[in-house]
C-alpha cells in the first residue's frame, strides 16, 4: 500500500508541475492560458470535423514547421514586450538576413551564412536599442523605421532579384530531419525551453518583469532597466536574423520580399498568448499557444480552400479579440483586487458612549 500511495503522490506532483508549467500560477496569465488551451482544442476539433486531413501527423508537422520562425522570434519578443518595449523590425530583419544568408551560403558555406545572418540581425537590434534606449525615441516609431530600412537594404543588396541555387547542406536547417523530427521544429523546441528558463530562472527575466511593471521603481531599486531593454532588443534582432536564415533554407533561396507581415504574426501570437501591451506580464508558453492558434487557423483555411486574403482579415480579428480579452481579464483582476482590499480593511470601531454626565472641574 505504501508503494502505491508513494507512486500516486509522485504522479500527482508530476501532473501538478505540468499544469503549472503550461497554465502558470499568476492569476490573469493562468486564466488566459487556460482559455487559449480551450480555444485551441475547439479549433482542432472543428477543423478535424470539417477536413479529415487536418489531424494527420504530416499536416500537424507542417503546422509546426510553419510556425517555427514565429515561435523562435516570438520567444524573444515576448520577454522584450514584458519589459515594456516593442519591436516591429523583425519582418524587415528576416528579409534582409534571408537574402544575406543566401549570398553568404553560396560564397562561404552554411556556418558563415547562419552566423552572418544572426550577426546582422543583432546589429539591427543594437540600432533599435540605441534609438529607443539611448536617444529615447518611441519604440513603435523607431522599430517601424528600422523595418523599412532593413527591407530596403534587402532589395538593394539583391537588386530585387531572388537568390537561387543555395548549397544543399544549407537547406538542412529549414528542410531537414533529425530523428524523424523536422529540424525547424527541433530548434523551435530548444529555443522555447531555453527562453522559458531565461524567463523564470534568470536575472534577465526578473529584470524584464520589474522593468515592465514599474520602470521608475525598478530603477530606484537598482535594476539596470536600460541595459535590460538594450540586451533584449539585440537578442530579438539576432533571433530574427536566424529566422531569416531558416526561411531562406526552407525556401531554398533568398527572397528579398520574404517576411511580409511576419512582424504582425509575431505580435498577434504574443498578444494572443497573454503578453500585456503595457508590460510586466507575459509568458513564452502562452506565446507558443497563440502561435499554434494562428497557425492552425491559417492551415485549416488552406485545407478548406479559403482564399489567402481572408487569412489577413482573420489575423486582424484575432488581434482585436486578443486585446479585448486582455483588457477584460485585467479589469476583472483589478476588481477582484479591490474587493480583497476592502474585505481586509478593518472597519472603524465606534466610540463607546457613556451615560454619565461629563464631570465639571
Amino acid at each position: 500500500m505504501t508503494d502505491v500511495s508513494e507512486t500516486q503522490r509522485e504522479a500527482g506532483s508530476a501532473g501538478a508541475w505540468l499544469v503549472r508549467m503550461l497554465v502558470g500560477t499568476r492569476g490573469r496569465i493562468g486564466s488566459r492560458t487556460a482559455i487559449n488551451l480551450l480555444i485551441l482544442a475547439l479549433i482542432w476539433t472543428g477543423l478535424a470535423l470539417m477536413t479529415p486531413r487536418f489531424l494527420t501527423v504530416e499536416n500537424l508537422s507542417n503546422v509546426l514547421r510553419q510556425i517555427a520562425p514565429i515561435v523562435i522570434v516570438g520567444s524573444f519578443v515576448t520577454i522584450l514586450m514584458v519589459s515594456r518595449a516593442f519591436d516591429l523590425s523583425v519582418g524587415g530583419v528576416l528579409a534582409l538576413s534571408a537574402s544575406t544568408a543566401a549570398l553568404l551560403a553560396n560564397e562561404f558555406g552554411t556556418v558563415v551564412a547562419v552566423g552572418g545572418a544572426m550577426l546582422l540581425g543583432g546589429v539591427v537590434g543594437l540600432l533599435n536599442a540605441g534609438l529607443v534606449v539611448g536617444i529615447g525615441l518611441n519604440a513603435l516609431i523607431a522599430t517601424l523605421a528600422t523595418m523599412y530600412i532593413s527591407r530596403g537594404s534587402a532589395l538593394l543588396i539583391t537588386g530585387g532579384i531572388p537568390i537561387y541555387q543555395v548549397p544543399r547542406d544549407f537547406t538542412v536547417i529549414g528542410q531537414g530531419y533529425a530523428w524523424l523530427i523536422p529540424v525547424p521544429v527541433l530548434i523551435m523546441f530548444l529555443v522555447v525551453g531555453l527562453m522559458t528558463v531565461v524567463e523564470r530562472r534568470t536575472l534577465l527575466g526578473q529584470y524584464a518583469v520589474a522593468t515592465g511593471s514599474n520602470p521608475q521603481a525598478a530603477h530606484l531599486a537598482g535594476v539596470p532597466t536600460r541595459a535590460t531593454q538594450a540586451i533584449l532588443f539585440t537578442l530579438s534582432g539576432a533571433a530574427a536574423g536566424f529566422a531569416g536564415a531558416m526561411t531562406a533554407s526552407r525556401l531554398g533561396s533568398g527572397i528579398p520580399t520574404a517576411g511580409v507581415g511576419f512582424e504582425f504574426e509575431v505580435i498577434v501570437a504574443t498578444v494572443l498568448g497573454g503578453t500585456s501591451l503595457l508590460g510586466g506580464e507575459g509568458t513564452v508558453i502562452g506565446m507558443v499557444l497563440g502561435a499554434l492558434i494562428v497557425g492552425s487557423v491559417n492551415n485549416g483555411m488552406n485545407l478548406l480552400g479559403v482564399q489567402s486574403f481572408w487569412q489577413t482579415v482573420v489575423l486582424g480579428v484575432v488581434l482585436v479579440l486578443a486585446v479585448s480579452l486582455d483588457s477584460a481579464l485585467r479589469s476583472r483582476a483589478r476588481q477582484l483586487g479591490m474587493a480583497i482590499v476592502r474585505r481586509r480593511r478593518p472597519e472603524p470601531q465606534a466610540v463607546p458612549m457613556s451615560d454619565e454626565p461629563p464631570s465639571r472641574t
